[in-house]
């Protein structure tokens, strides 16, 4: 399977944790940050949007083999860090995978898996991740055709847009359980998450 250069979306605040930040939550003692680069590396060559250095996130991605890319106007939203990585995409490359960082039950496997869908599903645009319910989430994979339209993104609506305009050239690859969408943004949520997984 041919590969594609993942974008990991890191450059946002975790502004319901109280002061903590959720992306340096540990999983098994790994950053949930550095765990989500590591899942996106056998897709492809990732690079990772953060805010800009000096910041903590910087550090648990050392040794990796990333891209971090700075993303200076960080504070607009979601599309400023798309619009910032993008530019780091080769023109030449016949999609890119768009990955939110704080889906801590999403695999490698989920990744591969939806990847895998641009050759079962060839003429779409737009590959998706989905519950195994039907309901969609994460990653997103977009068709270098689209490339254009991503860059055009303002705002903290994230791709949103972008998949709407093209709903009739999307494909839903469904995931195990809730893995598509299950984020945790306050500090209680990872309690109950962490107390759970550790039963």
């Amino acid at each position: 399977m041919k590969k594609i250069p993942v974008i990991l979306l890191a450059a946002g605040q975790s502004q319901r944790m109280g002061g903590a930040d959720k992306l340096m939550q540990k999983i098994d003692g790994v950053p949930l940050l550095r765990r989500m680069a590591q899942i996106a590396e056998p897709v492809g060559p990732v690079i990772v949007a953060l805010p800009p250095a000096p910041h903590p996130r910087y550090e648990v991605l050392k040794g990796l083999d990333v891209l971090a890319e700075p993303i200076p106007n960080a504070s607009e939203g979601m599309n400023a860090s798309l619009r910032g990585a993008l530019t780091r995409v080769p023109q030449k490359a016949d999609a890119v995978m768009v990955l939110l960082s704080d889906l801590p039950e999403l695999t490698s496997d989920d990744l591969l898996a939806v990847s895998q869908s641009m050759i079962s599903h060839p003429h779409n645009l737009i590959w998706r991740g989905a519950t195994n319910d039907g309901k969609p989430g994460h990653p997103v994979i977009f068709h270098h055709s689209l490339f254009p339209q991503l860059s055009e993104l303002s705002g903290d609506s994230g791709a949103q847009a972008v998949v709407r305009n093209n709903i009739d050239r999307l494909h839903l690859q469904i995931l195990p359980n809730q893995n598509a969408l299950m984020d945790l943004d306050t500090p209680e949520e990872w309690a109950k998450w962490q107390a759970k997984r550790a039963k």
